[in-house]
């Protein structure tokens, strides 16, 4: 039986997304997300807040950049990634990262600038045209 590496997050974006164009034209974003849970501690009401690291690929990451940023909610799918990477010194770094699958802005429709955004799930692969928003059913 092959396992499942499922991730499901409600969070707010922690700064704008930064996109880059790799070899091939293929576009990658990336955020760092915020969640928050709060829990009574002593009778004391406590929030904690973990940070997230998404990367999101090609048309996703396209959409991404041109619908999210800082400090909007948005709902992820995605599954966890860890890679290794050499920092400066040369020592060996390990880093775990959200890949996103899909999104979906959450919030009111005045939240966001343009007049119109997409409100359903946003999947990795969508056909971009007319803005983003063509192919999306909306």
């Amino acid at each position: 039986m092959s396992g499942i590496n499922k991730v499901i997050l409600v969070g707010h974006l922690g700064k704008d997304p930064e996109v880059r164009q790799l070899e091939g034209g293929v576009s990658v974003a990336s955020f760092p997300l915020a969640t928050s849970e709060t829990f009574n501690k002593d009778g004391k009401k406590i929030e904690q807040t973990e940070w997230h690291n998404i990367v999101l690929w090609r048309s996703l990451a396209e959409v991404a950049a041109k619908f999210l940023q800082k400090g909007k909610l948005v709902y992820i799918e995605g599954k966890l990634r860890t890679r290794s990477f050499e920092d400066k010194e040369g020592i060996k770094k390990y880093t775990t990262e959200v890949v996103a699958e899909n999104f979906t802005m959450l919030g009111r429709k005045t939240d966001f600038e343009q007049d119109s955004f997409p409100r359903q799930g946003i999947k990795n692969g969508d056909e971009l045209e007319n803005n983003g928003l063509d192919n999306m059913g909306f």
